[in-house]
């Protein structure tokens, strides 16, 4: 069989600077492998999530993105997003402007700006469907395993978990002293997900760091990934339950945010959020940020 070579890159997003923020790995030319070898190469990089940048397929869309975490493939992944296209810009796959991505959860505009060394990306997708509540029941044992008590909540946000494909329980708490000092039990939390409904655990300070600011942590230790440090899509998914709550001021239609995660395991990054909205309900998240790639190499294979 003769040798196929792909690009593979390691990037970091939601950050200038190395290091920090939330690692992703993109591999172009993916058309050469098979499924198979996507998921193995994913494993391999040991990220929670890595793109695999494919040509486009139909006219509706300019590239075609897959998401895999070291198990199993996801069907979109914010700051994978944000790593492809910068990994396209820096191998003049594509030029800053607007294009369409598309993966199994559909197909999204993208702005890309900026620079292979300073880039700036913006994802848009709808908004994800309003927030299921959650019972007092199951608010009492998610906080006993957090080691929290009623008087740690925000009293504006009830917990509630939102997503579709991608599934969250938002929280918000009172203090970001309070949130640094989790230290959850993650086989507690593996257990009490399937009775949740999300695979993952939002926890936010609203004005964490001023006005229109939050700070946030994210454990989802049933997909395999006890903390993770800056995620773009839960932060559109808190950008769609702040509106709904009215906990976001609107100008012309829209709201927007910044969210600060990633502290707590020393890999700080900001998530800039806007909110669209219709009829005063929201109906279309955008998540941008900025990267730096920490490598990139070529990947033979026999």
């Amino acid at each position: 069989m003769p040798s196929r070579t792909v690009r593979l890159f390691q990037i970091d997003v939601f950050t200038d600077r190395l290091f920090a923020g939330n690692p992703a790995g993109v591999v172009l030319g993916a058309e050469r492998l098979d499924e198979q070898e996507m998921q193995a190469i994913a494993r391999e990089l040991a990220n929670s999530d890595s793109a695999f940048v494919l040509p486009a397929s139909a006219a509706d869309h300019d590239v075609h993105l897959r998401f895999f975490t070291p198990t199993r493939e996801v069907g979109f992944v914010g700051h994978a997003s944000v790593a492809a296209h910068v990994a396209r810009l820096a191998a003049g796959e594509c030029q800053p402007g607007r294009l369409r991505q598309r993966s199994r959860s559909g197909v999204f505009d993208v702005n890309v700006e900026g620079s292979a060394t300073a880039p700036s990306v913006t994802v848009a997708f709808p908004a994800p469907a309003e927030p299921v509540p959650v019972t007092d029941a199951m608010r009492h044992k998610l906080l006993d395993i957090l080691g929290l008590d009623s008087a740690a909540l925000d009293s504006h946000c009830p917990p509630a978990v939102i997503g579709k494909s991608s599934t969250r329980l938002l929280l918000g708490l009172r203090s970001a002293d309070q949130l640094a000092a989790l230290n959850p039990d993650f086989d507690a939390l593996k257990r009490l997900t399937p009775h949740v409904g999300a695979d993952g655990y939002f926890l936010f300070v609203r004005n964490a760091h001023g006005p229109a600011t939050t700070e946030s942590r994210m454990f989802c230790p049933v997909i395999g990934i006890p903390e993770d440090p800056v995620s773009g899509n839960a932060h559109g998914m808190l950008g769609a339950y702040l509106v709904q709550h009215g906990l976001l001021p609107l100008e012309q239609g829209k709201a927007s945010f910044t969210g600060f995660q990633g502290r707590s395991l020393r890999r700080p990054g900001e998530v800039r959020v806007t909110v669209e909205t219709d009829a005063g309900r929201a109906s279309r998240v955008s998540i941008s940020g900025t990267a730096r790639i920490v490598y990139s190499t070529e990947l033979a294979l026999s």
